[in-house]
């Protein structure tokens, strides 16, 4: 059984999504490949307390690592590309080369960065950490401009 709530961050509204309590989807207003609402189930604006709690000290810059339960649904080739994205450090990059060569596929980057797209858990699943090859912002789903504030946020660059 799907549930959602919707809470306040430093990047506008965040939806969140469990499937029988676990965390399968978190979703910024305007991102692409965003699940249509009628998909995340009653809205119970009780749920995901830890969630939150680890969503409020990484926004307070007190949190590096995310350690929640998640339940993420998709291909075998996604979810290894999402358990990779959970790899890279706080306040790193990589490229989507390096991730198709760190799963022992370097002619990979493309299908790499087709999955990175299709991450169900933004922020939690570090998809922002993927740069293009020359180091420079490649798509986000949701924006560019919110990748960067990521990124200029885990670099020390700015904070909230």
């Amino acid at each position: 059984m799907k549930q959602h709530m919707v809470i306040d961050s430093p990047y506008g509204p965040l939806t969140l999504v469990a499937d029988d309590g676990v965390l399968c989807g978190l979703y910024m207003v305007g991102q692409r490949h965003r699940p249509q609402e009628e998909t995340f189930g009653e809205r119970d604006d009780t749920l995901f307390g830890e969630v939150r709690e680890q969503l409020d000290a990484y926004f307070a810059g007190e949190l590096t690592e995310f350690t929640v339960e998640l339940r993420l649904a998709g291909t075998p080739f996604q979810r290894s590309v999402w358990d990779r994205l959970r790899q890279i450090p706080y306040g790193e990059t990589r490229s989507y080369g390096e991730l198709a060569d760190a799963l022992g596929n370097l002619g990979a980057s493309r299908a790499v960065g087709l999955a990175n797209g299709r991450n169900p858990v933004g922020i939690i699943v570090p998809c922002h950490r993927v740069v293009g090859a020359n180091g420079g912002l490649t798509g986000y789903g949701g924006g560019l401009d919110r990748k960067q504030r990521l990124l200029d946020f885990e670099s020390g660059a700015a904070l909230f």
